[in-house]
């Protein structure tokens, strides 16, 4: 039986035209969803909408920008009359030892990451609040939790996403809107690239993971986003879930 688990439901995902994002606008749509996809690749934006039809809508933009934030909503709201989901996936960083990241290095993480969750959170609230129930998934990770080398400027500004969907799942909770946190260990083409320049430290990361390999992300993390995203999971809410095979266990 075909799992219809968000039918229904319109999402925005951030960075859904390729890797965790992509794979996260698939399964959202096989399980019923519309979404908004923001990227700033348009070839594979538009390959996307060619794959999945009517479910999708791509739209350009860069994810630092709060205009582009407010034009995501405004596109969810015109084309779907609703927005349920707001997956902030996006994220851009350079990996470098800490005494040799710029500002500009700085500025990159935490406008790519904290700064367009905090502008795609604030301006989805109108219309999450309209839904009577929704959820927002935020992207932290493990780079953070571990405190994996060469990764200060990314490293800080997920943990501070974490933060902040501690406190702002306390205060929408009496909307009914849900903020959860999934930090995800997955094989993408970026995760690949990082292997092969720093294989050490890969080694050492695929060496930690108890289930023996680095996740899939059409297998083993989208469907963890999908469930909490999905009415499923309506207990739960200021949560980290850890989609990485058992590599970090919080308490």
């Amino acid at each position: 039986m075909k799992n219809l688990s968000l039918q229904g439901k319109s999402a925005i995902v951030t960075g859904g035209a390729s890797g965790i994002g992509a794979a996260v606008t698939r399964l959202f749509a096989a399980r019923g969803a519309r979404v908004v996809v923001v990227d700033l690749q348009q070839e594979a934006g538009e390959a996307l909408v060619r794959e999945l039809g009517d479910a999708v809508v791509f739209l350009r933009g860069d994810v630092s920008e709060r205009s582009v934030a407010d034009a995501a909503v405004a596109t969810a709201a015109e084309h779907f009359g609703r927005l349920d989901v707001l997956v902030n996936n996006a994220s851009v960083s350079r990996q470098k030892p800490f005494e040799e990241q710029t500002d500009d290095d700085w500025n990159l993480a935490m406008d790519t990451s904290l700064y367009a969750t905090r502008n795609f959170m604030l301006a989805a609230l109108p219309e999450l609040r309209k839904a009577g129930s929704a959820s927002v998934v935020n992207f932290g990770s493990g780079a953070g939790l571990e405190g994996q080398p060469n990764q200060a400027s990314y490293a800080a500004a997920k943990e501070a996403i974490r933060g902040l969907s501690r406190v702002v799942a306390n205060e929408w909770a009496p909307f009914n809107i849900r903020v959860n946190v999934v930090c995800p260990m997955a094989l993408t083409e970026g995760v690949a690239r990082w292997a092969e320049a720093r294989p050490e430290q890969y080694a050492q990361s695929a060496a930690k993971v108890p289930l023996g390999r680095f996740g899939d992300p059409e297998r083993d993390v989208a469907p963890i986003v999908a469930f909490l995203a999905g009415d499923d999971s309506q207990y739960m809410t200021g949560q980290t879930v850890m989609a990485d095979g058992g590599a970090t266990k919080l308490r």
